[in-house]
């Protein structure tokens, strides 16, 4: 991963416009802002690496050389090294108390747990209604960070070994402040002053690399809108080989024309004749399944409810399937001739009595038997 782009500046960038930068960057992700969140914690080491590297003339000379790799696993810290009463150190070799101050407490996000876990992606899957029923291998495509490759995801490759030129064979980097000497352990040879590997060039020492990747996930029966299907080990690499994310897949299934999802139930609205209503009839339904009969007794009013035994959704939980419940609406002749108006007419002398009077007596007696 390019530095420059880690801070988010140009590589033409002044150490001033650098230390900007990065000073932005700490406040968003420090650990101590977002306790318990890896991704921000491992956000911030990036940023913190990036930052003593290209805060550093000649770090920063050497990895635009290529000489130096751009992240290391686990930065380290400047610690008292002793005085030098010999010369007083001053330009870009000098530091400042607040400097060193401040790597000083960023020890507490290079202290938290670690967090190199590569992150998780999320994609969503619309399906349509007959797939969610039934399941499928679901296809999708995922581009993301996976192991190098060419280094087989270590970053580097083995050389034959060479003086590191980032702390000229020393293995340490020394900051001085006035006459008092701060040193830390140089994080390119570990120490040793000694180089036995070489950055690689396909991951630039990252250890991942970009891929576009064809997936089949796996979708239960009945699966419903809002479901999540984890895929383990699919979202983006760790770095430096720690654990691979998890691809979590997002279900959003299509309206049905007629059918609508309540749980594992499915509801169907079933428009009726006058006749059929009053007289009672059999009536070819849909079902998921193909057509089915459902029996509709005589005086049948509308928005009654007839329910038709695991019809419905299969249950992701492993349980019955769910039913289907066929409501009933009472459905009028748009235009009437002089014939059924007069059978109509007929039929209301016939049956007199109120309807909406039947329906509030009805009505009572339902609060009473509540009671």
């Amino acid at each position: 991963m390019d530095l420059y782009i880690v801070l988010g500046v140009a590589r033409e960038a002044s150490n001033a416009e650098i230390k900007r930068a990065y000073r932005r960057l700490a406040r968003q992700l420090h650990p101590d802002i977002n306790p318990g969140d890896r991704e921000a914690a491992a956000r911030f080491r990036q940023i913190l690496q990036a930052y003593e590297t290209l805060s550093d003339p000649e770090l920063r000379r050497s990895y635009d050389a290529g000489q130096v790799s751009g992240l290391s696993g686990e930065p380290t810290t400047f610690g008292f090294a002793g005085f030098d009463f010999s010369s007083v150190a001053s330009g870009q070799r000098a530091t400042t108390f607040g400097d060193l101050f401040e790597d000083v407490f960023n020890r507490a996000g290079r202290e938290q747990p670690s967090g190199d876990r590569g992150a998780d992606l999320h994609l969503t899957a619309t399906l349509p209604f007959e797939v969610a029923l039934g399941g499928a291998e679901w296809p999708v495509t995922v581009t993301r960070q996976d192991a190098c490759r060419s280094c087989a995801g270590t970053g580097a490759h083995r050389t034959a070994e060479s003086q590191c030129l980032a702390c000229e064979g020393t293995g340490a980097l020394q900051s001085v402040r006035g006459h008092m000497v701060f040193a830390k352990t140089c994080r390119h040879c570990g120490g040793t002053g000694r180089l036995r590997q070489v950055l690689c060039a396909t991951c630039h020492g990252q250890g991942v690399e970009r891929r576009v990747e064809a997936l089949r996930v796996q979708l239960p029966p009945g699966i419903a809108t809002g479901a999540r299907v984890r895929v383990a080990g699919k979202g983006h690499a760790g770095f430096r080989g720690a654990p691979a994310g998890d691809l979590y897949v997002e279900v959003a299934v299509e309206p049905h024309p007629l059918f609508t999802r309540v749980g594992d139930d499915l509801h169907l609205s079933l428009p009726i004749g006058i006749d059929e209503a009053g007289l009672g009839a059999r009536i070819e339904v849909p079902t998921p399944d193909g057509p089915a009969r459902v029996r509709i007794p005589p005086g049948t009013q509308t928005g009654q409810r007839f329910r038709l035994r695991e019809r419905g959704m299969p249950s992701v939980r492993g349980g019955p399937r769910g039913d289907l419940v066929v409501e009933v609406r009472l459905m009028l002749p748009t235009l009437l001739d002089e014939r059924s108006k007069e059978l109509l007419r007929e039929f209301g002398r016939i049956n007199a009595e109120s309807v909406r009077q039947k329906n509030e007596e009805r009505r009572t007696q339902n609060e009473e038997q509540q009671r």
